[in-house]
């Protein structure tokens, strides 16, 4: 039962954070009005996503160093599940975008920024797929991946960060933490994104499981 704790948390944490993002208080704020509700979906899926680039590019760098093929399917099935996140925080901004701006996708730095972001991982995955050998395979996509997390910072968080941007926290604008997010939210806001966090890990290691699974049936086929 040890073992399963952070689970059984996840599936807590994401019960509370859905039915207190739905039924919950929220402050009364011009234009997004009750759009707001929409910070305690959005916003956990980029940090799920990030933590699980994050783990993929740990688990690049270790399979460099080591070789273990281990080491390459849980940098692979975290950019796999991480994309997923990633797809649902670009379609949950995509409507809110949509409410507030007028438009699902205005030309902004950030937006345009997450999309090469998310084209780059897409080509991780189709260049994985392009190579059969195994090893060279895992060391050429490892490699990729390395040199991928950083140029993603970069596109996401720091360009706009340096120029006019729509996006709350970027181009000189505040974000909600900073002016709207009251204790009630964040009470919410946290939790969720633990939650979910947690979640993205859970599906990440049934799939490492998974394809540790298959990878050691065909070893032992040959």
């Amino acid at each position: 039962m040890k073992q399963y704790w952070w689970k059984i948390l996840a599936i807590l944490l994401l019960l509370y954070s859905i039915i207190m993002g739905i039924l919950g208080p929220v402050p009364a704020l011009p234009i997004v009005h009750e759009t707001i509700r929409n910070v305690y979906f959005h916003v956990p899926m980029w940090f799920t996503m990030f933590t699980l680039y994050l783990i993929s590019v740990i688990y690049s760098i270790k399979y460099l160093s080591s070789s273990n093929p281990q080491h390459d399917l849980v940098a692979v099935e975290s950019v796999n599940v991480g994309i997923v996140f990633c797809l649902f925080g670009l379609v949950s901004g995509m409507l809110w975008a949509n409410f507030t701006w007028g438009d699902p996708w205005p030309n902004d730095p950030k937006l345009n920024g997450s999309a090469i972001a998310t084209l780059m991982y897409l080509a991780y995955l189709v260049l994985r797929n392009a190579l059969e050998e195994e090893q060279k395979r895992a060391r050429i996509s490892a490699i990729y991946n390395v040199f991928a997390f950083p140029i993603m910072i970069v596109l996401m968080y720091i360009l706009p960060k340096t120029t006019d941007s729509l996006h709350p926290g970027s181009g000189g604008n505040s974000g909600f933490g900073q002016f709207d997010l009251d204790g009630s939210m964040k009470a919410v806001l946290y939790p969720a994104s633990l939650g979910w966090i947690l979640f993205g890990a859970w599906l990440m290691t049934l799939r490492f499981r998974i394809r540790k699974l298959e990878y050691q049936n065909d070893t032992t086929v040959e």
